[in-house]
């Protein structure tokens, strides 16, 4: 089976079901009984919520496994450029991408079990990953939530083996809650009796719900900061836990924040009673592979388009919290080579773009505002550059990524060759990866 069938699936269902989220578990839950119930068949589950670097995280806790030679099936989203990516199958030596036939096969499953019943695409997505996930022998299964966490599709699984809450911050205040608080008891709610939790470093108000969550369900606590910590010396990650300290090389993924990543995916590990030697560990922190996150893009037909010898970035954060991280990497790479600094972003209308802009301002030359295609509920360009003045950037809309790459050639001429980060949309990073024939395995 190629690709057009099981795009062939997508779009119909993507016209047969209403876009956006109605959160809530009744519906997934009757439709795992008629399937089965594949949920309470999964190999021991680690559950990772967040508003920032989850995926990072879970990226991280899938290399150490694998370096330790620990098969892994994985569930993540959305997507960039293939829906294969959300649904990764372990097996020894290193896992795969779900093929067409596999999950064409599930969501079709899922489908007929459903009927006629109310259901959204996730929920079906979710299902059929389930599914796949129990038919296949695995020593773990990593699960990320998909939006929030309490009423999220993958909330289901009875006790996960490790709860995981990565930083929280403001973010889909529509459906979690207009006050941080509100939106970390809604992540709170993966937090189960019989597990364990660890959360990366928190603010005060974030780690007092956490922690009375937790209390409740009788689940111990590791708390980022307090019973574990993560940090950069003399170009070293340094772990330490009361297990003692850990002396590894850097992650792979760039900026100070996936330091953090990385230890709460090590930190997720010793408290399942996983314990890999630094060695594992190091193999698994260089070969931990998450596109669209400060992710340098080589030559291809996009970014030939821009200036020669340009730096390009691509980036798919999109709220407040990514605007900071995402800033600090900037100024972090200005420190070492100074270049001259572009941001060409897209960003959806549920987005913070003045929250997630002013980070950069004092570090950017230029805003160039693009569309987002595909039927997504997206900024107009004009909207999007009167938000990034309105942060205190230059910023004017273009038509494309490629218009701007272009405009920034032949317009400004400027030695050394600029730096240019493309961000805002984890669907504007797919659009992009897919023109630079950077298409993720």
């Amino acid at each position: 089976m190629n690709q057009s069938a099981l795009d062939a699936l997508l779009g119909r269902l993507e016209m047969a079901i209403p876009a956006g989220w109605d959160l809530g578990l009744d519906r997934i839950t009757r439709l795992l009984a008629r399937v089965g119930d594949p949920h309470l068949r999964l190999p021991p589950v680690i559950h990772v919520a967040g508003t920032n670097g989850k995926g990072s995280t879970t990226a991280f806790l899938r290399a150490i496994l694998e370096a330790d030679g620990k098969s892994c099936h994985v569930f993540t989203s959305p997507h960039l450029v293939r829906f294969n990516e959300r649904v990764r199958i372990g097996r020894p030596g290193g896992g795969r991408l779900v093929s067409d036939d596999e999950i064409v096969a599930a969501i079709e499953a899922a489908e007929r079990a459903n009927g006629s019943d109310p259901i959204t695409f996730f929920e079906l997505s979710t299902v059929a990953a389930f599914m796949l996930f129990a038919e296949h022998p695995a020593d773990y299964t990593l699960v990320e939530v998909g939006l929030g966490g309490r009423l999220d599709s993958t909330n289901v699984v009875p006790t996960p083996l490790v709860s995981v809450i990565t930083s929280i911050s403001i973010d889909h205040e529509k459906f979690l809650g207009d006050t941080i608080e509100k939106i970390a008891g809604e992540k709170a709610g993966i937090i189960k009796r019989g597990g364990r939790v660890v959360s990366s470093p928190q603010v005060p108000a974030v780690e007092a719900v956490l922690r009375r969550k937790a209390d409740r369900e009788r689940a111990p606590f590791f708390n980022g900061g307090e019973d574990w910590t993560a940090t950069a010396e003399n170009g070293r990650l340094v772990y330490q836990d009361e297990m003692g300290l850990l002396d590894l090389v850097p992650p792979r993924l760039l900026g100070r924040h996936q330091y953090i990543n990385a230890g709460t995916a090590i930190a997720t590990l010793r408290a399942a009673g996983i314990a890999p030697d630094a060695e594992t560990i190091s193999r698994g922190l260089v070969g931990a592979e998450w596109p669209a996150r400060m992710q340098r893009l080589s030559s291809g037909p996009l970014t030939e388009q821009g200036p020669a010898g340009a730096e390009v970035w691509l980036d798919g954060g999109h709220n407040p919290g990514a605007g900071v991280v995402v800033a600090e990497v900037i100024g972090d790479l200005e420190e070492r080579v100074s270049r001259p600094f572009f941001i060409i972003a897209g960003m959806l209308e549920t987005k913070d773009p003045i929250g997630f802009f002013q980070p950069f301002a004092g570090l950017a030359r230029h805003v160039f505002t693009v569309p987002i295609h595909g039927g997504h509920k997206a900024r107009s360009p004009e909207d999007l550059a009167a938000t990034a003045r309105a942060a205190g950037l230059s910023a004017e809309p273009v038509d494309s990524v490629e218009a701007a790459l272009q405009l920034i050639a032949r317009n400004w001429r400027l030695e050394p060759s600029p730096r240019i980060l493309i961000c805002g949309s984890l669907y504007l990073a797919g659009e992009v990866l897919k023109a630079n024939d950077c298409i993720p395995a």
